[in-house]
């Protein structure tokens, strides 16, 4: 929790440990000029007196014994016009993790606090500069993992997803208005189209909060990437498939039993989504200890897999195993990749309807984009290559959306009725939503949640 004061002018070191060109020492606060001043030294005019957006050359001074730390620029921000929105400066150093450090203790001598994590976006949120959505934009491009998801990030950034919550929120507000407005009208005198026009209204808002919540699964595959277990019977084609997913020979491919004897991890991006492979050892009865270990392993990782590729040998019937280890995992869950189809098949797609399933041979077959396109679409729940934009609600974002839309059609079926006394429940029912929409992006947020959020950002951001 931030126990400081907001009025504080705050200073981090704003580029990341170790070697590099350049490292920067950002200050922000009302103080910010005062002590540019006084520690950084170069041809007049001062600091202070300079225009904001300039960059100056000089030197950075110690303010009790005079020692230069380092010849450097000073970048001017003046307020409103910064990340912020107050007065701010960047101290352009030169790289490395000592000069840097030398700098902010020179601004901590003069009274600068060290700045919290997200306190500086947190500040440019509380100040306007940013609604909250775009403030997790700004974190989500920090920990962007593929390309898709740092596009997504700066789309959002960029205010796409703010501008349809706050056009919900809008309208939900005026719907809220017009119900309570009804409250001091008798049955008898209300506009036979009110209740029908409001309905209407509460039934767009519903659906563009499903329209959102749609965008879950792809925002949480961009944000958090997914973990996919590669499992199935010994010598089915398990690591040949981890090693052709990864593009290179990451497990060791025998034709003998037992050669897996631990999972195999390897993160790969897979048409823009980051992806954690993981291969298993072969699910069988194992007479070896070391194998029987391998086994447990598989069986916990499955545990704590978003996806499972289960590969089954097309070439022969199916085992009592493999029947007993489909029966106890579920179909959303578990992808069937029939191979060896290049020895005869006698398993096919249609005899597992419940699943889906896709005849191939690893051995034989030099494309596996097929199995690309059957993954991509089982973890973004059919939703793959979304048509909704660079746009997609993160876990946060959900909840409250779910508890909105709850309260939303909780309001309808009481002005179904079309009684004065079901007015009431219907009206709280809407401001609820509206409450709910509104923390999105940021109005009615508690101190705790707000640094619940920015505690995730790293210090300097």
């Amino acid at each position: 929790m931030l126990l400081s004061s907001p009025s504080d002018t705050i200073a981090a070191i704003a580029t990341a440990p170790g070697e590099g060109a350049i490292a920067i020492v950002r200050v922000s606060g009302r103080r910010t000029y005062e002590w540019a001043d006084r520690l950084f030294r170069c041809p007049p005019p001062l600091p202070s007196l300079r225009d904001a957006g300039t960059f100056v050359h000089g030197q950075v001074v110690d303010p009790a014994s005079k020692e230069v730390l380092d010849d450097s620029l000073l970048l001017l921000f003046r307020a409103p016009h910064s990340y912020t929105g107050e007065d701010s400066i960047e101290f352009h150093c030169h790289g490395g993790s000592q000069v840097a450090h030398r700098v902010l203790e020179a601004l901590r001598s003069v009274g600068a606090r060290q700045a919290e994590p997200g306190e500086f976006t947190k500040r440019a949120f509380l100040n306007g500069k940013l609604d909250l959505t775009q403030a997790e934009a700004v974190l989500d491009l920090i920990h962007a993992r593929s390309e898709r998801a740092a596009r997504l990030a700066t789309a959002q950034l960029e205010d796409a997803l703010g501008l349809r919550i706050r056009s919900l929120y809008d309208s939900l507000l005026a719907v809220a208005a017009d119900i309570e407005s009804m409250l001091d009208f008798p049955d008898d005198e209300l506009p036979q189209s009110v209740i029908p026009d409001i309905l209407q209204r509460l039934s767009s808002g519903k659906r563009e909060m499903e329209d959102l919540l749609d965008t879950w699964s792809e925002g949480h595959v961009l944000r958090e990437g997914a973990r996919i277990v590669i499992a199935g019977a010994p010598n089915v084609g398990k690591s040949t498939l981890l090693n052709r997913l990864a593009g290179r020979d990451r497990s060791i491919v025998s034709p003998h039993p037992g050669t897996t004897r631990d999972t195999i991890e390897e993160t790969v991006t897979l048409q823009g989504y980051p992806i954690q492979l993981v291969d298993t050892a072969g699910l069988r009865d194992a007479p070896c200890e070391i194998e029987q270990e391998g086994i447990r392993r598989t069986h916990h990782a499955l545990k704590q897999a978003d996806l499972c590729l289960c590969i089954l040998d097309a070439s022969t019937p199916i085992s009592a195993e493999e029947e007993a280890f489909l029966d106890s995992h579920s179909p959303d869950h578990t992808l069937l990749l029939l191979n060896k189809t290049d020895l005869g098949a006698h398993l096919f797609s249609e005899d597992f309807p419940q699943h889906s399933a896709l005849p191939l041979s690893l051995k034989n077959d030099p494309s596996i984009s097929p199995v690309l396109d059957l993954i991509l679409e089982s973890i973004l729940h059919k939703s793959a290559q979304s048509d909704h934009g660079n746009l997609a609600i993160s876990d946060r974002h959900k909840e409250l959306l779910l508890t909105a839309l709850d309260e939303v059609i909780h309001s309808i079926d009481p002005l179904k009725s079309s009684l004065e006394s079901d007015f009431l429940p219907a009206a709280t029912h809407v401001r609820s939503a509206v409450e709910h929409i509104g923390t999105i992006y940021g109005k009615n947020c508690t101190e705790d949640m707000l640094d619940t959020i920015f505690s995730r950002f790293c210090v300097g951001k």
